[in-house]
């Protein structure tokens, strides 16, 4: 019913665009399905959607580290793995703008909880950005923190089908609250961009149980060679082909003050220990977390490379349940885009947690078939895990992905 009432919404909002708004520039695809902009100038949107429809195969290594290949032992996953609906533009001044993302699938929207109200994780991102004074900019809303370039990368934009085992166990995600942005220029083409956050520090759609403090993202940028056409820095692959080499290296720091989950504003709730060592109900521990990023992206001519490195630690990792993983990651994603369109990428990543789990590595490899750059392609890579240099699993897996 909801997802009813949320379409028969959109219609009706689409409908009222078109009727008092006139179409503006060539529509392409890929850019959008429409692009409109009222009469008066006094506001603009852009409607998208995008897709991912995802088929994996996985196979556990057994006691002897070994993989048997009977057809038994297959572990088969098919599934919308994104479904999202994007809107963007500006009110009143082109300096004034905005972006709403809704997640519809499953996987997007997560399970309902009491923290969320009960009600599904539909909104990803819901951002006001204003371009108050020169190249300074405030965000306001719920969107992604400036953490490890992997993540503030699009999924839509992706070099393999999905982010790495680094992304999974360290990212910052999205949060709400604040964030303040500035470039500036040294020279004729040294770019430099901050970014500074205070965020509620619980992760997206997180309405009660705000324990703690807020969270501090601070990320600093260095583009000696200058812009990335199309904004590469933030998209997998050379797309673009680079003419000259392009370099961007970013550093982020995250405080989280008194935080009470698993990964600072992401994973399962701390809950305090009463004396039979059951979890209280609705009693959370909290502790100091703090996690850096350092990482780069490197173009040019059909070749590009992205690393990062993470570490997290914090003032207390044996208080309550699910106590703070502390420990660093690795992540090295190279590729080669040929003249066909098709581009073969490798990735090594790894995560070393203390005293919680083991070493883990991964080796990835895949190719991707760019049909209409990222908007329509076909990829597909395979996946080795080790766990402590121990055989522990491989994956296949086969993604579409289009949007308009």
């Amino acid at each position: 019913m909801k997802t009813a009432k949320l379409f028969t919404l959109l219609v009706l909002t689409l409908t009222i665009s078109n009727l008092s708004a006139q179409k503006i520039g060539k529509d392409t695809f890929g850019k959008g399905i429409f692009n409109s902009v009222a009469k008066d100038s006094t506001w603009s949107m852009k409607f998208g959607l995008r897709m991912q429809y995802l088929t994996s195969v996985g196979l556990d290594a057994d006691a002897n580290n070994n993989f048997d290949f009977d057809p038994k032992n297959l572990q088969t996953d098919t599934k919308v793995r994104r479904y999202r609906l994007k809107f963007d533009g500006f009110v009143l001044s082109p300096k004034v703008k905005y972006k709403i993302e809704l997640g519809m699938s499953n996987n997007d929207t997560g399970s309902s909880n009491e923290y969320t109200k009960l009600g599904p994780k539909l909104i990803l991102d819901a951002v006001l950005k204003w371009n108050f004074y020169k190249n300074l900019e405030i965000w306001a809303g719920q969107t992604k923190l400036p953490g490890n370039r992997e993540r503030v990368i699009s999924s839509a934009n992706m070099q393999l089908v999905d982010r790495s085992i680094l992304n999974r166990e360290f990212t910052l995600d999205r949060d709400m609250g604040f964030q303040l942005r500035n470039h500036h220029t040294i020279g004729k083409q040294f770019l430099i961009r901050e970014v500074f956050a205070i965020t509620q520090g619980e992760g997206r759609n997180i309405t009660t149980g705000n324990v703690g403090g807020q969270q501090y993202t601070s990320r600093i940028e260095f583009l000696p060679y200058g812009t990335f056409t199309s904004k590469g820095d933030y998209k997998g692959g050379d797309l673009k082909r680079e003419p000259k080499p392009k370099l961007s290296v970013g550093l982020t720091y995250n405080h989280n003050d008194r935080a009470s989950r698993q990964r600072g504003s992401q994973g399962s709730i701390i809950e305090l220990i009463d004396d039979s060592g059951s979890p209280e109900d609705h009693v959370f521990a909290t502790t100091d977390v703090n996690t850096s990023f350092v990482d780069f992206m490197y173009k040019h001519n059909g070749y590009s490379m992205m690393g990062e490195f993470a570490y997290r630690n914090a003032d207390d990792t044996t208080i309550g349940t699910n106590p703070v993983k502390v420990g660093k990651g690795y992540n090295l994603t190279a590729g080669y885009l040929f003249h066909n369109n098709y581009e073969i990428t490798t990735r090594y990543s790894q995560v070393d947690y203390k005293g919680i789990a083991n070493t883990k590595e991964q080796y990835t490899v895949g190719v991707s078939k760019y049909i209409v750059g990222h908007a329509l392609k076909i990829q597909t890579d395979l996946s080795y895990t080790t766990v402590d240099g121990a055989s522990d699993g491989l994956q296949y897996r086969l993604q579409f992905e289009v949007h308009f």
